[in-house]
């Protein structure tokens, strides 16, 4: 392993979306919903396990494996849950046996019009040689998580 050290970074990705916010926030909190839009890289990302417990003091896991073998893991701890409001979640990665970063998400919900403004913001440390600097990468996948999150508001579940 090379030499043990931090990478801090702060993203911060405020859409609207063209649904009301109870409809927005249901979107995380459902495992139906959130399976549609909450996954690994569309086409090379195969399912291996999905578990939510969407409580204060719940958790959620996500696993799946790319091509090349390599399973990514999603490990998640619910702090606050307001409805309809916020969330505020922990989160850590994995790349088969390798610990790659660890985070604390905040997601608010605000009505905007007919719109729900969706802010996220994330808190993001990258560990030891996996390198991000400025979280760009994070950002630009989950900005691309988001991107299917606003198509799955237009589908019916």
């Amino acid at each position: 392993m090379s030499d043990v050290k931090t990478q801090h970074a702060t993203i911060v990705l405020d859409r609207k979306f063209d649904a009301p916010v109870s409809r927005v926030f249901k979107a995380w909190s459902d495992i139906g919903a959130k399976s549609r839009w909450f996954v690994g890289p569309p086409g090379t990302w195969e399912l291996v396990e999905r578990r939510m417990d969407f409580r204060v003091g719940g958790r959620d896991h996500l696993s799946g494996r790319l091509p090349n073998g390599i399973v990514t893991i999603f490990n998640s701890f619910y702090y606050d849950i307001v409805p309809n409001a916020r969330i505020v979640y922990s989160y850590d990665m994995h790349l088969s046996e390798r610990h790659i970063t660890v985070s604390l998400a905040t997601v608010e919900f605000k009505q905007a019009g007919k719109d729900t403004q969706m802010i996220f913001t994330e808190q993001l440390v990258n560990l030891d040689d996996w390198e991000d600097e400025g979280g760009e990468e994070r950002k630009a996948g989950t900005s691309g998580q988001f991107d299917r999150f606003a198509a799955a508001l237009k589908e019916e579940w």
